[in-house]
C-alpha cells in the first residue's frame, strides 16, 4: 500500500490518540454511580459504553496499523 508520508503519520496519531483516550475515558465511566445498580451488577449505561470503548479501540488499533503499514511499505 502506497500512501503519502503525512498521510501515515496522521492514521497513526489518530490511531494512538484513540488508544490513549478510550481508556482514560472508560475509567471514568467505570467510577460513575450509573454503571452499577444498588446489587453491583453492571448496568446497561456501563455495557453501552464497555462496547464502545472496545470498538473504537479496535479501530483506533486498526487505524494506527494501516498508518505504520503505509511508512514501511
Amino acid at each position: 500500500m502506497e500512501i503519502p508520508a503525512i498521510l501515515a503519520v496522521v492514521l497513526i496519531v489518530a490511531g494512538v490518540w484513540s488508544l490513549v483516550v478510550w481508556p482514560q475515558f472508560l475509567k471514568r465511566v467505570m467510577k460513575d454511580p450509573r454503571a452499577r445498580d444498588a446489587a453491583g451488577k453492571a448496568t446497561k449505561f456501563l455495557t453501552v459504553h464497555v462496547v464502545l470503548v472496545t470498538i473504537s479501540m479496535v479501530l483506533g488499533l486498526a487505524t494506527a496499523a494501516i498508518g505504520i503499514a503505509g511508512l514501511v511499505a
